[in-house]
């Protein structure tokens, strides 16, 4: 059993899962996804698209069926092994996307300073802790 070790991480959360399932139990297939890159600066555009996709599709969708994600975008450690994702990054991801406020990413400092540095991104990110 091989692994390969990460460095980015970015899990997120559907809010308002349970209020969508209940209208749709049918439709739905699952509340999150996690996702590792190579580059941080990679794993924070993807944020930004996604999070900006959803906001394209909410203009026109009825308030009571927007969809709205939390984002947690970490670098850091990750561990891949198979099919599976795990290590001290996912989970900090993963407290960073409980944090997050629906429609929005949080990301510490140290990520969001190297996107600063290499990248054009332009999307409001809450910075926390170092």
């Amino acid at each position: 059993m091989a692994s390969v070790r990460r460095l980015a991480a970015i899990p997120a959360d559907l809010a308002g899962f349970s209020r969508l399932l209940g209208m749709d139990e049918e439709g739905t297939h699952g509340d999150g996804y996690l996702a590792e890159f190579a580059s941080v600066v990679d794993a924070v555009r993807c944020a930004i698209e996604v999070q900006r996709g959803m906001t394209e599709r909410n203009a026109s969708t009825a308030e009571d069926s927007r969809i709205a994600f939390r984002v947690g975008v970490n670098l850091g450690d990750i561990i891949v092994e198979d099919n599976d994702i795990h290590g001290d990054g996912v989970n900090i991801a993963a407290r960073l996307e409980a944090i997050a406020e629906p429609a929005a990413a949080a990301c510490p400092r140290t990520p969001t300073a190297k996107c600063a540095e290499k990248s054009t991104l332009s999307f409001p990110i809450s910075a926390s802790g170092t």
